[in-house]
């Protein structure tokens, strides 16, 4: 049978894996991600969990149809909770908005902390969504970020701070551990701690098509008939957003 399909999005997830990890997918949908894990050596082992019934019949149909049921093993499970610890190096969470994502962490924190590894794409809240990683103890190793059908979709490899092998330790100036928290901080989480210094052209692309819509914003600002208390408070905060933007492409 021939190899299955990911998108962009979800072909980036599944690359950030270790080569040679058990994957717990939390939210696992049709079962596609496992099956490309197994497919392509990356991982020799996949729980592939989700907590509808319906997508996960599908998930194991899918399985089924590839041949994969050996490799691959289905779970109900709402978040982590029918997940043992120790059954998995990777845990993959994606397809879902940030706040969802949280909660699923948070929930079982002590199994969350049990995995080597977390690939991530939370769908929103992300600013919020980092600030939670690394106040919860976590230091973000590796980001990607992919365009795809006119949205952008941000992929994140976290780890323990107390889980990293030297190798791993992220470049310097990628983790906020430092108290107060400084506005570079809130900018790294914001735009993102490895994003900012890799600067790739799809983030490029990113701050260009966000900085177009702030000065569209402030454009529009300019001609309502707001009050001026209104109208200055709001222009206030949109400029601090493009000054924000400008000064995360100006970071090196």
């Amino acid at each position: 049978m021939r190899p299955v399909a990911l998108s962009e999005r979800l072909r980036t997830v599944a690359c950030m894996v270790t080569a040679g990890n058990a994957v717990c997918d939390v939210g696992c949908d049709h079962g596609f991600v496992p099956i490309y894990l197994v497919q392509q050596g990356i991982s020799p082992k996949v729980i592939a969990m989700d907590l509808r019934e319906g997508p996960l019949c599908a998930a194991r149909e899918h399985v089924a149809a590839y041949g994969l049921e050996e490799k691959i093993g289905t779970r109900l499970s709402d978040g982590l909770h029918n997940y043992n610890k120790g059954e998995a190096q990777t845990l993959i969470c994606a397809g879902m908005g940030g706040g969802l994502m949280m909660r699923i962490l948070a929930e079982d924190m002590e199994k969350t902390a049990s995995f080597r590894e977390l690939i991530l794409q939370p769908q929103s809240e992300i600013e919020k969504f980092r600030r939670f990683l690394r106040e919860s103890g976590y230091r973000i190793l590796d980001e990607e970020m992919v365009e795809e059908d006119g949205k952008y979709y941000q992929a994140i490899r976290a780890a323990g701070g107390g889980k990293l092998r030297t190798e791993d330790t992220p470049p310097d100036g990628n983790v906020c551990v430092d108290a107060p928290i400084d506005e570079l901080c809130k900018l790294k989480d914001r735009y993102g701690p490895v994003l900012l210094q890799k600067k790739t052209p799809v983030f490029l692309s990113f701050l260009d098509r966000e900085a177009a819509l702030y000065e569209e914003i402030l454009s529009h600002l300019r001609g309502q008939g707001l009050s001026e208390e209104k109208r200055r408070d709001r222009y206030a905060q949109v400029e601090a957003l493009l000054a924000d933007n400008r000064r995360a492409r100006e970071l090196v």
